[in-house]
This record gives C-alpha cells, sequence and structure tokens, in this order.
C-alpha cells in the first residue's frame, strides 16, 4: 500500500511545482540610431516568441558602455501576431564623447538579456 501513496504525493507535488521557464530573450535584430538637434533617436527591432501577457518582450534600453542608462523604451503590450516589430524613443541625452551605445532587450519573464548589443552611433 505504500507505493500508490508515495506515488500520488509525487503527482501532488509535481502540479504544485512552479512552471519550468520556457522563456527565450529577446532578440535585437536592428538598431537604428539618427541624432536631431542635439538628442538622438532610437529606432529598435525585437524578434521574440510573445505568447501573451505570460511571456512577451516588454521593454529596451541604451546604456553608456560603462551601465549608465540613457534612455529606457516601455513595451506596454504582446506583440504575438507582429513580429519582429519596431519600437523607437526619441530625445535620449547621449555624451558628446561616446562613439558606440549598448542596447538591451527585456522580456517579463527573464528580465534584463545580459549580452545586449553594441551601436555604433553615427557622429
Amino acid at each position: 500500500m505504500e507505493g500508490p501513496r508515495m506515488r500520488h504525493m509525487f503527482l501532488i507535488a509535481a502540479c504544485m511545482a512552479p512552471p519550468a521557464a520556457l522563456a527565450d530573450p529577446a532578440e535585437i535584430v536592428a538598431i537604428e540610431a539618427v541624432e536631431r538637434g542635439g538628442a538622438w533617436q532610437f529606432s529598435v527591432t525585437l524578434l521574440h516568441g510573445d505568447t501573451g501577457w505570460d511571456d512577451y518582450a516588454d521593454g529596451w534600453r541604451i546604456e553608456a558602455p560603462d551601465g549608465t542608462v540613457l534612455g529606457t523604451r516601455e513595451l506596454l503590450h504582446p506583440h504575438v501576431n507582429e513580429q519582429p516589430f519596431t519600437r523607437s524613443l526619441s530625445g535620449v541625452e547621449v555624451p558628446a564623447e561616446l562613439a558606440e551605445v549598448i542596447v538591451r532587450a527585456r522580456t517579463n519573464v527573464d528580465g534584463w538579456d545580459e549580452a545586449g548589443v553594441t551601436a555604433a552611433l553615427p557622429r
């Protein structure tokens, strides 16, 4: 009798465990940077397997090489049927001495992608 009872307990415990992480990081497919009147506009194209509100790319940001955040673009909803997709952020102040920035994407499941993509600024 001990065997069936133990099997039942395992099934209940397995059902209560958090779901395995099936998420993937958002991929930065393209970056466009244009200087306008002393500030910059960035257009970033992301590709991600958005499944809905449970797993979607929810932002990207521009960083200086030292990690200082220069600007953040929040994405307020999933883009399930729009992949890849491009969103822009204007008015980003980039110090004149910087020749490049790092663009980092975020998902609501995994947070900020550690890798990031380095983008040269057309100065």
